[in-house]
């Protein structure tokens, strides 16, 4: 679950003064962004105020967010839970190495998260940009699990290779992951204790960013899927060196054993993100398909058969990685609206109107 955050600029402000609250401290903000087409959208609350912040995911009882952050200064990615007022911060991860795509158990007694603190403690490598836009799947990333405060670490996966963006079925059987475990990029599935693991998908190409629908019988997910000579070509020459090219991804269903894989999205952009709508018929998702440029990112929500899509957000710059709490009151997303410094990336919550 990697990041496509853009600097932009501002769109229409609307809305009151906001308060951030930090320690005993509590600090006046800027108000919030808000275009007045960003109907499904009420009441704008800022819950994180510098860095880049992203991928926030509601426990299953709906009362907390656990998310990755980066702060201003630099470094890697760590996993944090709040309050979802902002409130309450706390980082789980173990502060070393590189973090990513955090998650609850159903139960909300213990936490995923993927990370390379365990190859090193060192952030590793940025991806070399020179051949292009490209995301860094790295080797050493390996999924565990931890209780709710981020103790007792252990870990899931320990086959070398990319082993990432877990998620977890609310049913309470299953974890959903991409791995690079047979030499593609490919979803998998596997028990809470890391047994049973079974490969989903086998196409060439990338899939990955998988979620289960919220009764546990679908996946939803993102996939490139090269098929000229020259797309191939560009895809595994990457791959060798740990990156792929998320210029073109898709958004794809299937059924939570890997069958009747179909294709929901097809404009040819950069659509990454999808969640589940809670009454298992819609799919938010990220898209840059309004965008010639390809900077410019907004939600839209689509049926899962692909017809009645709509826009959600409007604001310059990125909206990304959105979920809906698990009462489908509640929309969290990541967002460069009402940025103290371009570029950072912050997380939002509303609530959502039908």
């Amino acid at each position: 679950m990697f990041s496509l955050m853009k600097p932009g600029a501002v769109a229409t402000v609307t809305g009151l003064l906001v308060l951030a609250t930090t320690g005993a401290d509590t600090v006046e903000q800027p108000p919030v962004v808000q275009a007045a087409q960003e109907v499904h959208l009420r009441n704008i609350r800022q819950l994180t105020f510098e860095g880049e912040n992203a991928e926030a995911y509601f426990s299953f009882d709906g009362t907390k967010l656990i998310f990755q952050s980066t702060p201003r200064a630099g470094g890697c990615d760590q996993i944090y839970t709040m309050s979802l007022d902002g409130s309450d911060v706390e980082m789980l991860s173990t502060g070393q190495g590189r973090t990513t795509c955090s998650y609850y158990y159903p139960a909300g007694d213990k936490i995923l998260y993927s990370s390379t603190h365990h190859f090193a403690e060192a952030c590793p490598a940025v991806p070399d940009f020179s051949r292009g836009y490209v995301w860094a799947v790295y080797p050493s990333f390996d999924i565990f699990v931890a209780d709710a405060d981020g103790s007792n670490l252990q870990q899931l996966t320990h086959s070398f290779g990319y082993d990432a963006e877990a998620t977890f079925s609310p049913v309470g059987d299953r974890i959903v992951f991409t791995s690079m475990r047979d030499g593609e990029l490919d979803i998998y599935s596997m028990k809470a204790d890391g047994s049973d693991v079974l490969r989903l998908t086998d196409t060439m190409g990338y899939d990955g960013g998988p979620f289960y629908s919220p009764d546990g019988s679908k996946i939803v997910y993102r996939a490139h899927r090269p098929t000229t000579p020259e797309e191939i070509e560009d895809y595994t020459s990457l791959l060798v060196d740990g990156l792929i090219r998320p210029t073109e991804l898709e958004i794809f269903v299937m059924d939570a054993d890997g069958s009747n894989q179909t294709q929901v999205t097809h404009n040819g952009t950069a659509n990454f993100g999808p969640f589940w709508h809670p009454s298992g018929e819609k799919i938010i998702f990220a898209s840059n398909m309004h965008d010639p440029t390809g900077r410019d990112f907004d939600l839209y929500m689509i049926n899962e058969d692909g017809s009645g899509q709509e826009r959600i957000t409007f604001t310059d710059g990125f909206d990304g990685f959105p979920v809906f709490s698990p009462d489908g009151r509640y929309l969290v997303w990541g967002s460069n609206r009402s940025q103290a410094q371009e570029g950072e990336t912050n997380i939002f919550i509303a609530e959502w109107v039908e």
